[in-house]
């Protein structure tokens, strides 16, 4: 794409607040961002070569969606929590092992996807924002979901494909919970706590890949209390 064209890309964006520079193979940010206005509601530079998200993105304290899918990024930078008005994040198929602890003061965040990353431990940042309805964590290298993850807001919780062993029984504190996807991971049925089954709202459980059949899972204490959820919602549905 020629310079023209990512001109024109710009003059756009300051008119309408969205900035899409995806799919350019760029490695590193242009440099008009530097001196842009801050305008932008929504900027997305998937499909590039970034190993960084800038530090320039924090002057864009508008911004209520960011698309940084499908880079080589690395590190979150500490300075995203000035985003207070963000409320889509992607960041699926970079290079992440973490996330910042600043993530917390995007208090306006609904959903956060992180699948495909080299993310090892569970981000409980995720935990303190009230607003998240969506976290998409599959993909990663993930062994543990911690006690803290009962502060947990969202209604769907994506955990397919990592190397879990351990779900803390406190996820069934999760008073909004419905859809838990703990697909190909490495559980053994005695790490599908009874009190999931029984006390939680998860109505769809999805368990499938893991160290132990669909049998011996009909067999856990409380799977008939799962069982009357996912059938009132599936009769809702129809």
């Amino acid at each position: 794409m020629g310079n023209k064209q990512v001109k024109q890309h710009f003059e756009t964006a300051k008119k309408t607040g969205v900035l899409k520079i995806s799919l350019l193979r760029l490695d590193e940010f242009p440099s008009a961002l530097k001196t842009f206005p801050n305008v932008l509601k929504t900027l997305d530079i998937s499909e590039n070569r970034f190993t960084v998200l800038p530090e320039d993105v924090a002057k864009f304290t508008l911004l209520k969606h960011l698309n940084a899918s499908g880079n080589k990024i690395a590190i979150v930078p500490e300075c995203i929590g000035v985003l207070v008005k963000l409320e889509t994040l992607n960041m699926m198929n970079n290079l992440l092992t973490s996330v910042p602890r600043s993530l917390a003061s995007c208090t306006h965040l609904k959903q956060v996807i992180l699948s495909n990353n080299q993310i090892t431990a569970f981000p409980v940042v995720f935990c303190e924002l009230k607003q998240l309805d969506l976290l998409d964590l599959s993909r990663n290298k993930i062994t543990e979901v911690p006690p803290e993850v009962k502060s947990l807001q969202v209604t769907e919780l994506n955990l397919n494909q990592n190397q879990i062993t351990i779900v803390a029984e406190e996820i069934a504190n999760c008073g909004k919970l419905k859809t838990l996807r703990l697909e190909e991971n490495c559980l053994q049925i005695a790490a599908i706590h009874p009190r999931i089954l029984i006390e939680s709202k998860v109505c769809n459980l999805c368990v499938d890949g893991n160290l132990f059949n669909s049998k011996q899972f009909t067999e856990v204490q409380g799977y008939d209390a799962y069982m009357e959820r996912y059938t009132a919602v599936r009769k809702k549905i129809s």
